[in-house]
């Protein structure tokens, strides 16, 4: 089996750069703003509406993307790392996707 240990070293090492870089930028945009006088209020987010509902249904299609995983796996040759990997992300996938459109169903803007 590979050694994935320096892969994900360089991942998490070029990831904190890249962070630190983002972190550093917004903050500096964010105090220009603020010396120029602008509304603090821009920097409020506004809470998502139901995140049990989107979680329900992420979680739901992973969970039906493991059985799928399960019987690509027991009915076809594929890998079961590959069977289970594509489908636990389409599922997952799909479920956002749904997730998305029912809120756009809620609330339009």
């Amino acid at each position: 089996m590979l050694d994935l240990t320096p892969v994900l070293i360089l991942g998490v090492i070029f990831g904190s750069v890249v962070m630190l870089v983002y972190l550093n930028i917004r903050k500096k945009e964010r105090m220009s703003l603020i010396e120029k006088g602008a509304d603090a209020s821009i920097f409020a987010q506004k809470p998502e509406s139901s995140p049990s509902l989107k979680w329900g249904i992420f979680l739901t299609g992973l969970a039906i993307g493991l059985l799928f995983g399960n019987l690509l796996e027991a009915y076809t040759t594929m890998r079961h790392e590959v069977a289970y990997f594509s489908m636990i992300f389409l599922f997952g996938g799909l479920g956002l996707i749904i997730y998305y459109f029912i809120e756009k169903k809620r609330k339009p803007e």
